[in-house]
């Protein structure tokens, strides 16, 4: 398959910016790491700089997405960018660390995320579940959500992050079955993602999330299957962008999609499969503002998680047949 050149449209806005630096400082003072960084995200200026997401019609303070347990990750995934191999040791004041630096940021809404951390007993989950669990404490108004790697499947492990209580649990699959391999590590698998999903969905009422990146080559009928699994394990969040090489020595961009192909996932995940909500644009990734402030504003109106899905229900159109 030929590779497909960037079109003029999909564009992102260097960082920059007072709250940008204010950011960057903070991380650093701390030695913490962020997924924006280590990722090389299009959207690190919209979001650490606080301007708003498209149609959020608002405003708010920079935000940021710590990530967890070092820096190297255990697994080479083909389109990602985070260095891989080396592990170092975890910090013991990572947890206190993080809590100290949101305070000085200003945030009301943390995402934590991490590299996969295969070569310790419990892959990290522990240092996780101490992270959430010292942010609840000293900031108790602050929402959680986590982006959790699959801990290999291993439920024990999954139930730490459940037990420390985050509002959202996020894990993503990725891509669809068929591109599993070579797009992700072949440490990690498409049903072994569902299953982390569904034991969230199964063990708690705790909002579960997960994103689909486009461009790998899938075709529709799979990016539907797949929007279609996801729900049917209990996903209620969903997010779809398009894949950017980050390098050379990644996985070539096979397609790029128009934005008005991801308006009509969006409409397809919240009206006929039932998501509460989708982010879907080129640029949107698995920790968007967007979706940020959905959840957020549903917590704050102290729905639960039944009374949020009953909502979504009886605002969309009965659905007659694809």
């Amino acid at each position: 398959m030929s590779r497909a050149r960037k079109p003029d449209w999909l564009k992102s806005r260097p960082p920059s910016g007072q709250e940008f630096a204010g950011i960057r400082e903070t991380l650093r003072e701390y030695d913490l790491h962020t997924v924006c960084e280590e990722a090389n995200c299009p959207n690190l200026g919209e979001c650490w700089s606080g301007r708003s997401g498209p149609g959020d019609g608002s405003a708010d303070g920079g935000t940021a997405t710590f990530m967890l347990l070092g820096d190297r990750c255990s697994r080479a995934c083909n389109f990602c960018d985070v260095e891989t191999g080396g592990m170092e040791p975890l910090d013991p004041d990572e947890p206190a660390n993080v809590a100290d630096a949101i305070a000085e940021i200003g945030l009301d809404y943390v995402v934590l995320t991490s590299v996969d951390r295969d070569d310790l007993p419990d892959q990290g989950a522990g240092q996780f579940a101490e992270t959430i669990r010292e942010i609840k404490a000293r900031h108790p108004g602050i929402l959680v959500e986590v982006l959790i790697p699959d801990f290999q499947g291993e439920e024990r492990l999954v139930r730490k992050i459940i037990d420390a209580e985050p509002d959202v649990i996020a894990h993503n699959v990725e891509t669809v079955e068929r591109l599993q391999f070579p797009v992700r590590d072949r440490r990690a698998g498409y049903e072994q993602s569902l299953s982390v999903l569904e034991q969230v969905d199964r063990e708690s009422d705790i909002y579960t999330k997960t994103s689909i990146m486009l461009g790998h080559g899938e075709y529709d009928h799979e990016v539907y299957q797949t929007l279609a699994d996801c729900r049917e394990r209990g996903v209620d969040i969903v997010t779809l962008g398009q894949y950017l090489r980050p390098s050379r020595d990644h996985l070539a961009v096979q397609r790029y999609d128009h934005p008005h192909k991801y308006e009509t996932w969006r409409r397809v995940a919240e009206s006929e499969l039932g998501f509460l909500y989708c982010a879907s644009g080129p640029m949107v990734r698995s920790s968007y503002k967007a979706g940020e402030l959905f959840v957020d504003a549903v917590l704050r109106e102290g729905k639960s998680l039944e009374e949020a899905r009953a909502d979504a229900r009886r605002s969309r159109p009965q659905q007659t047949g694809h």
